[in-house]
Protein backbone atom coordinates (compact mmCIF):
# COMPACT_ATOMS: atom_id res chain seq x y z
CA UNK A 1 0.00 0.00 0.00
CA UNK A 2 1.42 3.36 -1.03
CA UNK A 3 1.16 6.36 1.25
CA UNK A 4 1.44 9.89 -0.07
CA UNK A 5 2.30 12.79 2.22
CA UNK A 6 1.40 16.25 0.97
CA UNK A 7 4.23 18.50 2.13
CA UNK A 8 3.10 21.60 0.26
CA UNK A 9 2.85 24.77 2.32
CA UNK A 10 -0.43 26.57 2.86
CA UNK A 11 -1.15 30.21 2.04
CA UNK A 12 0.81 31.34 5.12
CA UNK A 13 3.86 29.21 4.24
CA UNK A 14 3.11 26.80 7.06
CA UNK A 15 3.27 23.03 6.84
CA UNK A 16 -0.22 21.58 6.38
CA UNK A 17 0.99 18.15 7.57
CA UNK A 18 2.30 19.53 10.84
CA UNK A 19 -0.96 21.42 11.40
CA UNK A 20 -2.99 18.24 10.97
CA UNK A 21 -0.73 16.45 13.43
CA UNK A 22 -1.24 19.25 15.92
CA UNK A 23 -5.05 19.11 15.52
CA UNK A 24 -5.04 15.35 16.02
CA UNK A 25 -2.78 15.49 19.05
CA UNK A 26 -4.77 18.13 20.90
CA UNK A 27 -8.19 17.01 19.64
CA UNK A 28 -9.78 16.98 23.10
CA UNK A 29 -8.60 20.44 24.09
CA UNK A 30 -9.61 21.95 20.73
CA UNK A 31 -13.03 20.35 20.86
CA UNK A 32 -13.63 21.80 24.33
CA UNK A 33 -12.46 25.23 23.17
CA UNK A 34 -14.84 25.07 20.18
CA UNK A 35 -17.72 24.19 22.49
CA UNK A 36 -16.92 27.23 24.64
CA UNK A 37 -16.68 29.47 21.57
CA UNK A 38 -20.04 28.25 20.24
CA UNK A 39 -21.87 29.54 23.29
CA UNK A 40 -20.55 33.06 22.65
CA UNK A 41 -21.32 33.54 18.95
CA UNK A 42 -24.48 34.01 16.90
CA UNK A 43 -25.83 31.68 14.25
CA UNK A 44 -24.93 34.13 11.51
CA UNK A 45 -21.26 33.70 12.48
CA UNK A 46 -21.35 29.92 12.22
CA UNK A 47 -19.35 29.78 8.99
CA UNK A 48 -16.41 31.87 10.16
CA UNK A 49 -13.26 30.60 11.85
CA UNK A 50 -12.35 31.00 15.49
CA UNK A 51 -9.34 31.84 17.62
CA UNK A 52 -8.79 28.99 20.04
CA UNK A 53 -6.92 29.15 23.34
CA UNK A 54 -5.26 26.08 24.84
CA UNK A 55 -3.77 26.27 28.34
CA UNK A 56 0.01 26.14 28.18
CA UNK A 57 0.09 23.24 30.62
CA UNK A 58 -1.90 21.10 28.15
CA UNK A 59 0.68 21.45 25.38
CA UNK A 60 3.76 21.00 27.54
CA UNK A 61 5.79 17.90 26.73
CA UNK A 62 7.27 15.51 29.29
CA UNK A 63 11.07 15.48 29.44
CA UNK A 64 13.53 13.04 30.96
CA UNK A 65 16.69 14.07 32.83
CA UNK A 66 19.17 12.52 35.15
CA UNK A 67 18.32 12.98 38.80
CA UNK A 68 20.91 13.42 41.57
CA UNK A 69 20.16 9.92 42.89
CA UNK A 70 21.02 8.52 46.30
CA UNK A 71 20.17 10.06 49.64
CA UNK A 72 20.85 13.72 50.21
CA UNK A 73 20.67 16.01 53.21
CA UNK A 74 19.75 19.61 52.46
CA UNK A 75 19.39 22.49 54.90
CA UNK A 76 16.71 24.99 53.85
CA UNK A 77 16.72 28.51 55.28
CA UNK A 78 14.03 29.27 57.80
CA UNK A 79 11.26 31.85 57.52
CA UNK A 80 8.89 33.73 59.76
CA UNK A 81 5.72 32.80 57.82
CA UNK A 82 5.62 29.01 57.66
CA UNK A 83 6.29 26.17 60.06
CA UNK A 84 6.56 22.46 59.47
CA UNK A 85 3.36 20.89 58.03
CA UNK A 86 2.00 24.09 56.51
CA UNK A 87 0.65 23.97 52.91
CA UNK A 88 2.14 26.62 50.66
CA UNK A 89 -0.62 28.35 48.64
CA UNK A 90 -0.35 28.73 44.88
CA UNK A 91 0.65 32.27 43.81
CA UNK A 92 -2.44 34.27 42.88
CA UNK A 93 -3.07 35.41 39.27
CA UNK A 94 0.35 34.33 38.16
CA UNK A 95 -0.69 31.61 35.72
CA UNK A 96 -1.05 33.78 32.65
CA UNK A 97 -4.84 33.45 32.69
CA UNK A 98 -5.51 37.12 32.16
CA UNK A 99 -6.33 38.04 35.76
CA UNK A 100 -5.44 41.25 37.58
CA UNK A 101 -1.85 42.25 38.16
CA UNK A 102 0.10 40.58 40.97
CA UNK A 103 3.49 41.22 42.51
CA UNK A 104 4.11 37.53 43.09
CA UNK A 105 4.00 34.31 41.10
CA UNK A 106 4.83 33.48 37.50
CA UNK A 107 3.31 31.49 34.60
CA UNK A 108 2.85 31.22 30.88
CA UNK A 109 0.29 32.72 28.53
CA UNK A 110 -2.24 30.38 26.94
CA UNK A 111 -1.33 29.07 23.50
CA UNK A 112 -3.55 30.84 20.92
CA UNK A 113 -4.06 29.77 17.32
CA UNK A 114 -6.82 30.23 14.73
CA UNK A 115 -9.05 27.52 13.30
CA UNK A 116 -10.12 27.92 9.70
CA UNK A 117 -13.81 27.87 8.71
CA UNK A 118 -13.60 24.25 7.56
CA UNK A 119 -11.79 23.11 10.71
CA UNK A 120 -14.23 24.93 12.99
CA UNK A 121 -17.28 23.39 11.29
CA UNK A 122 -15.68 19.95 11.37
CA UNK A 123 -15.27 20.13 15.14
CA UNK A 124 -18.72 21.66 15.59
CA UNK A 125 -20.59 18.90 13.73
CA UNK A 126 -18.31 16.09 14.86
CA UNK A 127 -20.62 14.61 17.48
CA UNK A 128 -23.92 15.19 15.63
CA UNK A 129 -25.90 12.82 13.40
CA UNK A 130 -29.35 12.15 12.01
CA UNK A 131 -31.05 9.92 14.61
CA UNK A 132 -31.89 6.32 13.64
CA UNK A 133 -30.13 6.58 10.29
CA UNK A 134 -28.28 3.34 11.06
CA UNK A 135 -31.50 1.31 10.74
CA UNK A 136 -31.88 1.87 7.04
CA UNK A 137 -28.15 1.61 6.46
CA UNK A 138 -28.00 -1.87 7.96
CA UNK A 139 -31.01 -2.99 5.97
CA UNK A 140 -29.64 -1.45 2.81
CA UNK A 141 -26.35 -3.36 2.94
CA UNK A 142 -28.17 -6.51 1.71
CA UNK A 143 -30.26 -4.66 -0.90
CA UNK A 144 -29.13 -4.78 -4.51
CA UNK A 145 -30.54 -3.79 -7.87
CA UNK A 146 -30.33 -6.03 -10.95
CA UNK A 147 -29.13 -4.23 -14.08
CA UNK A 148 -28.44 -5.40 -17.65
CA UNK A 149 -24.80 -6.09 -18.51
CA UNK A 150 -24.69 -7.32 -22.13
CA UNK A 151 -24.68 -11.02 -23.08
CA UNK A 152 -22.92 -14.15 -21.93
CA UNK A 153 -22.35 -17.64 -23.42
CA UNK A 154 -23.88 -19.43 -20.44
CA UNK A 155 -27.09 -19.02 -18.53
CA UNK A 156 -30.53 -20.42 -17.81
CA UNK A 157 -33.00 -21.08 -20.67
CA UNK A 158 -35.32 -18.28 -19.55
CA UNK A 159 -32.55 -15.74 -20.28
CA UNK A 160 -31.84 -17.07 -23.80
CA UNK A 161 -31.83 -14.31 -26.41
CA UNK A 162 -33.17 -16.09 -29.54
CA UNK A 163 -32.48 -13.39 -32.14
CA UNK A 164 -28.93 -12.83 -30.90
CA UNK A 165 -28.28 -16.60 -30.91
CA UNK A 166 -29.66 -17.09 -34.47
CA UNK A 167 -27.64 -14.16 -35.72
CA UNK A 168 -24.48 -15.75 -34.36
CA UNK A 169 -25.44 -19.14 -35.84
CA UNK A 170 -25.96 -17.62 -39.29
CA UNK A 171 -22.58 -15.89 -39.14
CA UNK A 172 -20.90 -19.17 -38.10
CA UNK A 173 -22.52 -21.17 -40.93
CA UNK A 174 -21.54 -18.56 -43.51
CA UNK A 175 -17.96 -18.55 -42.26
CA UNK A 176 -17.54 -22.34 -42.14
CA UNK A 177 -19.26 -23.05 -45.46
CA UNK A 178 -17.51 -20.30 -47.44
CA UNK A 179 -14.47 -22.45 -48.58
CA UNK A 180 -16.72 -25.35 -49.66
CA UNK A 181 -19.11 -23.03 -51.49
CA UNK A 182 -16.18 -21.43 -53.36
CA UNK A 183 -14.80 -24.82 -54.43
CA UNK A 184 -18.30 -25.93 -55.49
CA UNK A 185 -18.75 -22.87 -57.71
CA UNK A 186 -15.35 -23.44 -59.34
CA UNK A 187 -16.19 -27.12 -60.05
CA UNK A 188 -19.60 -26.24 -61.45
CA UNK A 189 -17.95 -23.77 -63.87
CA UNK A 190 -15.37 -26.41 -64.86
CA UNK A 191 -18.10 -29.01 -65.46
CA UNK A 192 -20.10 -26.60 -67.58
CA UNK A 193 -17.03 -25.85 -69.74
CA UNK A 194 -16.15 -29.57 -70.03
CA UNK A 195 -19.64 -30.64 -71.19
CA UNK A 196 -19.42 -28.23 -74.12
CA UNK A 197 -16.84 -30.56 -75.76
CA UNK A 198 -17.29 -33.91 -73.93
CA UNK A 199 -20.05 -36.42 -73.26
CA UNK A 200 -22.05 -36.77 -70.04
CA UNK A 201 -20.32 -40.08 -69.22
CA UNK A 202 -16.85 -38.61 -69.55
CA UNK A 203 -14.69 -39.85 -66.62
CA UNK A 204 -13.66 -36.31 -65.70
CA UNK A 205 -17.30 -35.13 -65.71
CA UNK A 206 -18.25 -38.03 -63.42
CA UNK A 207 -15.37 -37.19 -61.06
CA UNK A 208 -16.42 -33.52 -60.90
CA UNK A 209 -20.04 -34.47 -60.12
CA UNK A 210 -18.92 -36.73 -57.27
CA UNK A 211 -16.74 -33.92 -55.81
CA UNK A 212 -19.61 -31.42 -56.04
CA UNK A 213 -21.87 -33.88 -54.22
CA UNK A 214 -19.24 -34.36 -51.51
CA UNK A 215 -18.95 -30.58 -51.00
CA UNK A 216 -22.75 -30.23 -50.78
CA UNK A 217 -22.78 -32.89 -48.06
CA UNK A 218 -20.13 -30.98 -46.12
CA UNK A 219 -22.14 -27.76 -46.38
CA UNK A 220 -25.30 -29.54 -45.23
CA UNK A 221 -23.32 -31.16 -42.40
CA UNK A 222 -22.66 -27.82 -40.74
CA UNK A 223 -25.17 -27.69 -37.80
CA UNK A 224 -27.92 -25.08 -38.03
CA UNK A 225 -27.20 -23.93 -34.46
CA UNK A 226 -24.50 -24.92 -32.01
CA UNK A 227 -24.01 -24.42 -28.28
CA UNK A 228 -21.25 -21.99 -29.30
CA UNK A 229 -23.92 -19.74 -30.86
CA UNK A 230 -26.12 -19.43 -27.76
CA UNK A 231 -26.27 -16.02 -26.13
CA UNK A 232 -27.97 -15.33 -22.80
CA UNK A 233 -29.00 -12.01 -21.30
CA UNK A 234 -26.53 -11.11 -18.58
CA UNK A 235 -27.59 -9.21 -15.43
CA UNK A 236 -25.41 -8.15 -12.52
CA UNK A 237 -26.29 -7.09 -8.99
CA UNK A 238 -25.40 -3.49 -8.20
CA UNK A 239 -25.66 -2.21 -4.61
CA UNK A 240 -28.19 0.55 -4.09
CA UNK A 241 -26.86 4.10 -3.53
CA UNK A 242 -25.35 4.97 -0.16
CA UNK A 243 -27.16 6.89 2.50
CA UNK A 244 -30.41 8.29 1.15
CA UNK A 245 -32.07 10.77 3.45
CA UNK A 246 -34.65 13.49 3.02
CA UNK A 247 -35.32 16.28 5.49
CA UNK A 248 -38.66 18.12 5.46
CA UNK A 249 -38.36 21.64 6.87
CA UNK A 250 -41.75 23.01 7.96
CA UNK A 251 -41.91 26.67 9.00
CA UNK A 252 -44.93 28.58 10.27
CA UNK A 253 -45.21 32.00 8.60
CA UNK A 254 -48.64 32.96 9.92
CA UNK A 255 -49.53 36.36 11.31
CA UNK A 256 -48.79 35.30 14.90
CA UNK A 257 -45.16 34.66 13.94
CA UNK A 258 -43.72 38.16 14.22
CA UNK A 259 -40.34 39.09 12.77
CA UNK A 260 -38.41 38.09 15.91
CA UNK A 261 -39.99 34.64 15.98
CA UNK A 262 -39.42 34.12 12.27
CA UNK A 263 -35.80 35.15 12.73
CA UNK A 264 -35.30 32.47 15.41
CA UNK A 265 -36.95 29.85 13.21
CA UNK A 266 -34.80 30.83 10.22
CA UNK A 267 -31.64 30.65 12.32
CA UNK A 268 -32.49 27.14 13.43
CA UNK A 269 -33.17 25.99 9.86
CA UNK A 270 -29.98 27.66 8.60
CA UNK A 271 -28.02 25.65 11.14
CA UNK A 272 -29.87 22.47 10.19
CA UNK A 273 -29.31 23.03 6.46
CA UNK A 274 -25.60 23.64 6.99
CA UNK A 275 -25.34 20.48 9.08
CA UNK A 276 -27.05 18.34 6.41
CA UNK A 277 -25.06 19.64 3.46
CA UNK A 278 -21.72 19.18 5.25
CA UNK A 279 -22.31 15.84 6.96
CA UNK A 280 -24.14 13.76 4.35
CA UNK A 281 -23.31 13.17 0.69
CA UNK A 282 -26.84 12.56 -0.52
CA UNK A 283 -29.54 14.40 1.37
CA UNK A 284 -32.63 15.94 -0.17
CA UNK A 285 -34.13 18.94 1.60
CA UNK A 286 -37.80 19.82 1.07
CA UNK A 287 -38.83 23.32 2.20
CA UNK A 288 -42.48 23.89 3.17
CA UNK A 289 -43.97 27.20 4.34
CA UNK A 290 -47.49 27.36 5.72
CA UNK A 291 -50.14 29.68 7.09
CA UNK A 292 -53.73 28.68 6.27
CA UNK A 293 -52.37 26.75 3.29
CA UNK A 294 -49.01 25.03 2.79
CA UNK A 295 -46.77 25.16 -0.23
CA UNK A 296 -43.47 23.62 -1.24
CA UNK A 297 -40.94 26.35 -2.01
CA UNK A 298 -37.29 26.67 -2.90
CA UNK A 299 -34.54 27.68 -0.51
CA UNK A 300 -34.72 31.37 -1.43
CA UNK A 301 -38.47 31.63 -0.83
CA UNK A 302 -38.28 29.61 2.36
CA UNK A 303 -35.85 31.97 4.07
CA UNK A 304 -36.76 35.33 2.55
CA UNK A 305 -40.40 35.36 1.36
CA UNK A 306 -42.69 37.83 3.19
CA UNK A 307 -45.92 35.91 2.67
CA UNK A 308 -48.16 35.58 5.75
CA UNK A 309 -51.73 34.73 6.77
CA UNK A 310 -53.78 32.75 9.28
CA UNK A 311 -52.74 29.46 10.85
CA UNK A 312 -53.72 25.91 9.86
CA UNK A 313 -50.79 23.69 10.83
CA UNK A 314 -52.36 20.49 9.49
CA UNK A 315 -51.99 21.82 5.93
CA UNK A 316 -48.19 21.45 6.24
CA UNK A 317 -48.48 17.92 7.63
CA UNK A 318 -50.85 16.87 4.86
CA UNK A 319 -48.52 18.25 2.19
CA UNK A 320 -45.57 16.44 3.79
CA UNK A 321 -47.54 13.17 3.74
CA UNK A 322 -48.49 13.60 0.08
CA UNK A 323 -44.90 14.37 -1.01
CA UNK A 324 -43.57 11.32 0.84
CA UNK A 325 -46.08 9.04 -0.85
CA UNK A 326 -45.34 10.52 -4.26
CA UNK A 327 -41.52 10.85 -4.22
CA UNK A 328 -39.95 9.23 -1.15
CA UNK A 329 -40.68 5.59 -0.41
CA UNK A 330 -40.03 4.83 3.26
CA UNK A 331 -38.41 1.52 2.24
CA UNK A 332 -35.70 3.35 0.26
CA UNK A 333 -35.31 6.67 2.12
CA UNK A 334 -34.52 7.81 5.63
CA UNK A 335 -37.23 10.41 6.18
CA UNK A 336 -36.90 13.24 8.73
CA UNK A 337 -39.01 16.24 9.56
CA UNK A 338 -38.19 19.44 11.45
CA UNK A 339 -41.04 21.84 12.26
CA UNK A 340 -40.83 25.32 13.75
CA UNK A 341 -43.89 27.20 14.96
CA UNK A 342 -45.05 29.45 17.77
CA UNK A 343 -47.78 26.89 18.60
CA UNK A 344 -50.62 29.25 17.76
CA UNK A 345 -53.21 27.18 15.88
CA UNK A 346 -56.98 26.78 15.60
CA UNK A 347 -57.94 24.54 18.57
CA UNK A 348 -59.94 22.15 16.38
CA UNK A 349 -57.00 21.82 13.96
CA UNK A 350 -54.50 20.86 16.67
CA UNK A 351 -56.35 17.58 17.22
CA UNK A 352 -56.25 17.00 13.48
CA UNK A 353 -52.46 17.48 13.54
CA UNK A 354 -52.15 14.89 16.29
CA UNK A 355 -54.23 12.42 14.27
CA UNK A 356 -52.22 12.90 11.06
CA UNK A 357 -48.92 12.45 12.91
CA UNK A 358 -49.99 9.38 14.88
CA UNK A 359 -51.82 7.50 12.14
CA UNK A 360 -50.03 8.53 8.95
CA UNK A 361 -46.69 10.34 9.31
CA UNK A 362 -44.85 8.82 12.26
CA UNK A 363 -44.89 5.21 10.92
CA UNK A 364 -42.99 6.46 7.86
CA UNK A 365 -40.45 8.70 9.64
CA UNK A 366 -37.09 8.02 11.23
CA UNK A 367 -37.34 11.15 13.36
CA UNK A 368 -39.56 14.19 13.91
CA UNK A 369 -38.25 17.32 15.65
CA UNK A 370 -40.70 20.01 16.72
CA UNK A 371 -39.39 23.43 17.77
CA UNK A 372 -41.77 25.84 19.47
CA UNK A 373 -40.75 29.50 19.47
CA UNK A 374 -41.56 31.49 22.62
CA UNK A 375 -43.04 28.68 24.70
CA UNK A 376 -43.81 30.89 27.74
CA UNK A 377 -47.52 30.08 27.38
CA UNK A 378 -47.95 26.59 25.81
CA UNK A 379 -51.04 26.36 23.61
CA UNK A 380 -53.19 23.57 22.18
CA UNK A 381 -50.62 22.44 19.58
CA UNK A 382 -47.95 21.83 22.24
CA UNK A 383 -50.42 19.86 24.35
CA UNK A 384 -51.43 17.68 21.41
CA UNK A 385 -47.84 17.09 20.40
CA UNK A 386 -47.03 15.94 23.94
CA UNK A 387 -49.45 13.05 23.34
CA UNK A 388 -47.63 12.15 20.14
CA UNK A 389 -44.24 12.27 21.91
CA UNK A 390 -45.53 9.92 24.59
CA UNK A 391 -46.59 7.36 21.96
CA UNK A 392 -43.63 7.65 19.58
CA UNK A 393 -40.02 7.60 20.88
CA UNK A 394 -38.75 9.08 17.59
CA UNK A 395 -40.75 12.28 18.17
CA UNK A 396 -38.85 15.08 19.97
CA UNK A 397 -40.08 18.52 20.96
CA UNK A 398 -38.13 21.45 22.39
CA UNK A 399 -38.75 25.14 23.07
CA UNK A 400 -36.63 28.11 22.00
CA UNK A 401 -37.10 31.41 23.78
CA UNK A 402 -34.15 33.42 22.52
CA UNK A 403 -31.19 33.17 20.17
CA UNK A 404 -28.90 31.69 22.83
CA UNK A 405 -31.20 28.64 23.06
CA UNK A 406 -30.68 27.61 19.42
CA UNK A 407 -27.30 25.91 19.79
CA UNK A 408 -28.11 23.83 22.89
CA UNK A 409 -31.47 22.74 21.48
CA UNK A 410 -29.99 21.83 18.10
CA UNK A 411 -27.20 19.76 19.62
CA UNK A 412 -29.63 18.03 21.94
CA UNK A 413 -31.91 17.07 19.06
CA UNK A 414 -29.18 15.74 16.79
CA UNK A 415 -26.52 14.43 19.17
CA UNK A 416 -24.98 11.08 18.33
CA UNK A 417 -26.67 8.11 19.92
CA UNK A 418 -24.95 5.24 21.65
CA UNK A 419 -25.56 2.24 19.39
CA UNK A 420 -25.46 -1.21 20.87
Amino acid sequence: MSRFVDRRLNSKNKSAVNRQRFLQRFHGQIRKAVADAISKRSVTDIESGEKIKIPAKDISEPIFRHGPGGQRQIVHPGNKKFVGGDRVPRPEDGSGSGGKASNSGEGEDDFVFELTREEFLEYFFEDLELPNLVKTQLAREAAYKSVRAGYTQSGVPTNLHVIRSLRGALARRMTLSAPYAQQKRELEEELETLLETAEEDDPRAIEIRLEIERLEQKILGIPFIDTFDLRFRNRVQVPLPTTQAVMFCLMDVSGSMDQDKKDLAKRFFLLLYLFLTRSYERTDVVFIRHHTIASEVNEEEFFYSRETGGTVVSSALELTRDIIRERYSSSDWNIYTAQASDGDNWPEDSGNCSRILTNELMPMLQYYAYIEIDNSNPQSLWNEYEKVAAAWPNFAMRAIGEASDIYPVFRELFKKQQHA
